[in-house]
């Protein structure tokens, strides 16, 4: 568990190979002193990568279409998309909408057949009861007796394409902090066990407290000191992390 203070682009290559990449990078879409491009880094991130693993990208629909020659460039190709649905969000005084969602696009690299590249299908056991009937069939298609299946309360069903969960307002320490409970989502669908998770902008180490909480390796970096030390503060004050997972 290790959060590295400076440039991603001089420090993560080294670090590889990483079994899953999050990416929360700055798009520079606004006046902020935060808020700078960083140019480059994907050429590095494809480089440091594990032939089966894949990088996660946060950012909105604007920012991936301005950027999408830049994933192709790199050698990596999209995969799929998830939607974070947020309770409440921010926007522009231009919007004609309020925005509470936020993307978030897998990548991998081009070379790898998608079947190759890890995947452990998550599940959530909040499933409702439900009957599917099926209907009888015409005598042609051979004897089928009309039947139904029931499903029954709390049985797994896949985790949605579109998930909700609370952002940080009020309490984050880090002004784009992705709430834990999402990134472990993504953690344990695309990282094994013990793997290594890297994070390339590490921003409040939400990622890293994902990683101890789920039994991933985690190593990110962070440009800003102040914030490389709460960051290391925050997954510091969790329960300590060893090779069978945490205690």
């Amino acid at each position: 568990m290790t959060v590295l203070t400076g440039d991603c682009r001089e420090l993560m290559p080294r670090r590889g190979p990483f079994d899953m990449i999050l990416a929360d990078p700055p798009y520079g879409d606004t006046s902020l002193a935060w808020d700078r491009r960083v140019e480059g880094w994907l050429p590095l991130a494809r480089a440091a990568l594990a032939p089966t693993g894949s990088l996660w990208v946060f950012g909105s629909l604007r920012s991936f279409m301005g950027t999408a020659i830049q994933f192709a460039d790199a050698g990596f190709r999209i995969a799929q998309e998830i939607v974070w649905e947020k309770q409440n969000g921010s926007g522009f005084h231009a919007d004609r909408f309020k925005r509470v969602h936020e993307l978030a696009v897998q990548i991998y690299p081009a070379e790898t057949p998608w079947r190759d590249i890890y995947n452990d299908v998550q599940t959530t056991p909040d499933a409702t009861a439900r009957t599917v009937r099926r209907k009888q069939r015409p005598s042609h298609t051979g004897q089928i007796d009309a039947g139904h299946y029931v499903s029954h309360d709390c049985g797994p069903r896949l985790v949605r394409s579109v998930i909700y969960v609370r952002n940080c307002h009020g309490r984050a320490i880090h002004p784009t902090e992705k709430p834990s409970s999402l990134l472990e989502i993504l953690i344990r669908t695309n990282c094994p066990e013990g793997g290594l998770v890297g994070d390339w902008f590490a921003g409040s180490g939400s990622a890293g407290e994902a990683c101890r909480l789920s039994g991933r390796r985690y190593v990110g970096c962070e440009i800003d000191p102040e914030m490389a030390e709460r960051a290391r503060a925050r997954i510091a004050a969790l329960l300590p992390f060893h090779d069978g997972g945490p205690s």
